[in-house]
């Protein structure tokens, strides 16, 4: 038969696959050593040339895309199969084992085993028993013999089948992962504030179109008192169509997703230029504008001219700026307004509302990855067979009822699978209620 075959035991080998998942795990660890995606020119400056060529050969620049190690990850799904191939049959057979094919002497070599005597015929007996069994939740059967009345009952047969529901969740879980490799993507786009692509960068090299556009409105950034970054946020716009379709302000952990791309907040970059918006009131005009710094930027519609002069810093965060501001009607109004603070600018023809802040471009990481809830899938099937294998045992108990001169006599015996401590511990309570009668 195959299961004689030589490659068969092999790859139905617990020891191929625990050296396996060894390999897996401590070769993972390169993926988290050795920065990933990175051009060969950058490996060669880092580590030399020769480490540079190694990490070529091997794909350790996408480690967990390289041939070796996608290997491993096949390896250890063959092996799954097959043991579960090889070893499925043992345990169905357990499952579907004829308990009242148990004699008495088998019973009277069972670990947990008591008997006692009563008062009462054996089909008496074994109706109260059986019905007594059925109260507490064991469906009995039952079997006439020569010895006697012979009652089985069992519970949690299926949890043999614990581990091969583990073995499954890997399967389902490397599944996910080959679907996300083929049908997903992973990249990066640096979106200044105002402005819309509808293209990410790729890790590796390369521009993708999203086929819609997304539009930073804002981003704003909270620093601790020693300058560094607290919390930043981005306010984004997905357009399709020329149509505004959706608004989130993402921050890290709080993504935003359309049409299965997840844009997640991951970086910023500040410049030296400025967002200036300015407001007439009078007739509701709005408008901002992208200013480099002591550079003026016009408003022909509104007849307007500003800019910022002079600003203040502390250390990476800007407090305020100095707006210089005219509309050619008197002299130039200047005004200290703090970062992205609304502020009143009166002239003779009226007043304008007008804000600074300085610019930044929101880093976001760009991933498609259809394989996701199949991974989930993975996960909780995983959690599920590991509690079946740890917490759940197969419970079988016999009761044989032997007519006697007095009545009859009964013995009651049981096993489980697995946590004999707490069977023993049933099996005394549930014998104190049987014979409680």
């Amino acid at each position: 038969m195959y299961k004689n075959n030589s490659v068969w035991r092999l790859f139905a080998s617990v020891k191929l696959a625990l050296v396996t998942l060894v390999l897996i795990a401590g070769t993972s660890i390169i993926g988290t050593v050795v920065p990933q995606n990175e051009a060969i020119e950058w490996y060669a400056g880092k580590y030399g040339p020769e480490i540079s060529q190694l990490i070529a050969i091997l794909d350790i620049s996408d480690m967990y895309g390289s041939w070796w190690f996608l290997g491993l990850i096949y390896l250890l799904c063959i092996n799954l199969v097959i043991c579960s191939i090889d070893r499925f049959p043992g345990v169905w057979k357990q499952i579907q084992a004829d308990g009242l094919s148990f004699g008495e002497e088998r019973l009277g070599k069972m670990s947990n085993r008591l008997s006692w005597e009563v008062k009462s015929s054996a089909t008496q007996v074994s109706s109260r028993l059986e019905e007594r069994l059925s109260g507490k939740g064991w469906k009995a059967k039952r079997k006439t013999t020569e010895e006697g009345i012979l009652l089985f009952g069992q519970k949690g047969a299926w949890t043999r089948t614990g581990v091969y529901f583990v073995h499954a969740s890997i399967l389902v879980i490397f599944l996910g992962a080959v679907i996300g490799a083929i049908g997903g993507f992973k990249g990066f786009v640096m979106l200044p504030e105002k402005q819309v692509t509808d293209k990410i960068g790729l890790y590796g090299g390369g521009l993708l179109d999203l086929g819609f556009a997304v539009r930073c409105n804002s981003f704003s950034i909270d620093f601790y008192a020693n300058g560094m970054p607290k919390d930043y946020t981005s306010s984004l716009t997905v357009i399709e169509n020329g149509q505004e379709i959706l608004t989130k302000t993402i921050e890290v952990n709080d993504p935003l997703t359309y049409k299965g791309i997840t844009f997640y907040q991951s970086s910023y970059e500040p410049y030296q230029d400025f967002v200036i918006t300015v407001k007439n009131p009078r007739n509701g005009a709005e408008k901002f504008f992208t200013v480099p710094f002591q550079k003026q930027v016009n408003w022909p519609e509104e007849g307007l001219r500003f800019g910022v002069i002079n600003a203040k810093m502390r250390d990476q965060s800007l407090v305020s700026s100095k707006i210089w501001f005219t509309d050619d009607k008197g002299s130039p109004t200047t005004v200290w307004a703090d970062d992205g603070a609304q502020t009143t600018v009166k002239r003779e023809a009226g007043e304008y509302l007008i804000s600074a802040k300085q610019m930044y471009a929101t880093g976001l990481q760009v991933a498609k990855d259809p394989g996701v809830w199949w991974v989930y899938l993975g996960c909780g099937l995983m959690m599920f067979g590991l509690y079946v294998a740890f917490f759940m045992s197969h419970r079988r108990i016999w009761l044989l009822i032997t007519e006697t001169e007095e009545g009859a006599q009964i013995l009651f015996a049981g096993s489980a699978n697995k946590n004999r401590p707490g069977f023993e511990s049933s099996f005394v309570e549930l014998t104190e209620q049987l014979r409680d009668q």
